[in-house]
């Protein structure tokens, strides 16, 4: 009776053990990927939206600086060049920059990070410090009140537009009362300097130009930067997620299997107990509930095994991958027709990279979506590249962002979200980009030609790379 329950048990055995290879994924690993996908923009755009902030030290530094060498031009001029000017009310607005520092340092921590418009009050105290130095020395005669575009340079790198747009606006303020208010520049009483009019006009329109060109191309610049910044953050976060992800399944499906054969035994077991038990007898019950979470215990294994992306398979063929990224895609409605055409050398071979997996699986989604009735994914190799192509017969890709696929906020085929609106931020393109030319691909985004419509996404890889990347 036992060699026939341990045969039963080895049955048993097999039937729990992950059945299903990697390329029968479920519709709910879509779901999952467009969850975690979700959560990413969410996160990126929360990070882009409130990443603007200034460390009060880095204010209060550059204030020090500007006290020092405005205090030495101002020392210079009186004692070194014997020129008259208000020295006293100089030196009395540069110690009341002097004393904001030292209030600052005593009332505030140093690595206290300031919120937008704190610091730019404090950018704006320094727009108005300068303004009142050069009303005592000369207006926008005294060569110096070029140091307006200082305060507005680094509120167009830290502060948000609106902000930058404010200080811009101040300073130009400041400048345009200095044209007609000010003391005379200090300089030799004989003869006396006097410029034209004409010329202390062509200083403020230079003035006012520099303020707008330069503290656009600052802003500009720095904004692709944190952008940048902002979605490579968001691609980590998703590489990493799909990894710990990947390795749950795999934990999963093994957990399924080294179980299998001791809940199996246990469930012969608890079968032959309860054939072997009276139905009166004490112990009855005991055994019939037994029975019952047994089978519940197969039924949570069976469930484990049916979620698994099929992690236990670290080695694949590149039809193989491709089943695996195509199959949670094939019950939207839309036909996906897959086509392998063999090479002259063999199938490359290689390890499941979940990176490789999330990118061919972030176009294809992309693909899927906007795709009215089909979309093909064509699979080649040779001795020296692997070739994948997704090509969809949807609206395509707008010519004005053509060349600019691939980069982070960028989109112009938005989502519909469940309220109607559009969601995502352009960042899919991004992220598989990212993912797929970290493991050796070169990716290339074009439209069909006419009178077909729809995208194509050419993913290529050298056979070396493509191998070495599913093995990393």
């Amino acid at each position: 009776m036992w060699r026939g329950a341990a045969d039963e048990a080895r049955g048993m055995s097999r039937q729990a053990r992950p059945a299903k290879h990697a390329a029968t994924a479920t519709v709910e690993q879509v779901q999952r990927r467009r969850t975690l996908f979700g959560m990413t923009e969410q996160l990126a755009e929360e990070a882009h939206r409130t990443g603007r902030s200034v460390r009060l030290d880095t204010l209060v530094r550059l204030r020090w600086l500007a006290v020092i060498g405005q205090t030495t031009a101002v020392l210079v001029v009186y004692f070194g060049l014997d020129y008259e000017l208000p020295i006293w009310a100089c030196l009395a607005v540069i110690a009341l920059a002097a004393w904001l520092n030292v209030a600052l340092r005593i009332r505030f921590p140093m690595t206290q990070r300031l919120e937008p418009d704190r610091a730019a009050w404090l950018l704006a105290f320094d727009i108005a410090e300068l303004a009142v130095l050069l009303f005592f020395t000369g207006g926008l005669e005294n060569p110096f009140a070029f140091l307006f575009l200082g305060p507005v340079l680094i509120s167009a790198t830290a502060l948000p537009a609106r902000m930058t747009l404010m200080l811009g606006g101040f300073a130009v303020a400041c400048a345009t009362v200095l044209v007609f208010v000010h003391d005379p520049l200090p300089w030799d009483a004989e003869p006396p300097l006097e410029l034209p009019a004409v010329y202390v006009m062509g200083v403020w329109l230079s003035l006012l130009l520099a303020i707008a060109f330069i503290g656009l191309h600052a802003w500009q610049i720095t904004e692709e930067s944190r952008q940048l910044a902002d979605a490579l953050a968001a691609t980590e976060l998703v590489l990493a997620r799909e990894q710990h992800l990947s390795q749950l399944d795999g934990l999963a499906a093994a957990a399924a299997h080294e179980l299998g054969t001791p809940l199996a035994t246990i469930t012969l077991i608890a079968k032959e107990l309860q054939l072997a038990i009276k139905p009166n007898s004490e112990h009855a019950d005991d055994v019939r509930l037994l029975n019952e979470q047994a089978k519940r215990c197969r039924a949570i294994l069976a469930k484990l095994t049916e979620l698994s992306s099929g992690a236990p398979f670290d080695r694949m063929k590149l039809s193989t991958l491709i089943e695996e990224v195509v199959a949670p895609h094939r019950n939207f409605g839309v036909a996906i027709n897959v086509a392998v055409a063999p090479g002259e050398a063999g199938e490359p071979v290689g390890g499941r990279n979940p990176a490789v997996l999330y990118g061919l699986g972030n176009l294809l989604e992309n693909a899927v979506d906007f795709a009215h009735e089909r979309v093909e994914v064509a699979a080649s190799w040779s001795g020296q590249d692997v070739a994948v192509t997704i090509t969809d017969d949807g609206p395509g890709f707008a010519p004005e962002i053509m060349d600019r696929i691939g980069e982070p906020y960028v989109t112009n085929r938005r989502r519909q979200g469940v309220d109607g609106e559009a969601s995502g931020l352009g960042l899919g393109f991004f992220i598989a980009k990212t993912l797929l030319e970290r493991s050796g691909a070169t990716l290339d985004f074009k439209n069909r030609a006419f009178p077909d419509r729809g995208a194509i996404v050419s993913v290529r890889w050298g056979r070396s790379d493509f191998e070495g990347a599913l093995a990393s």
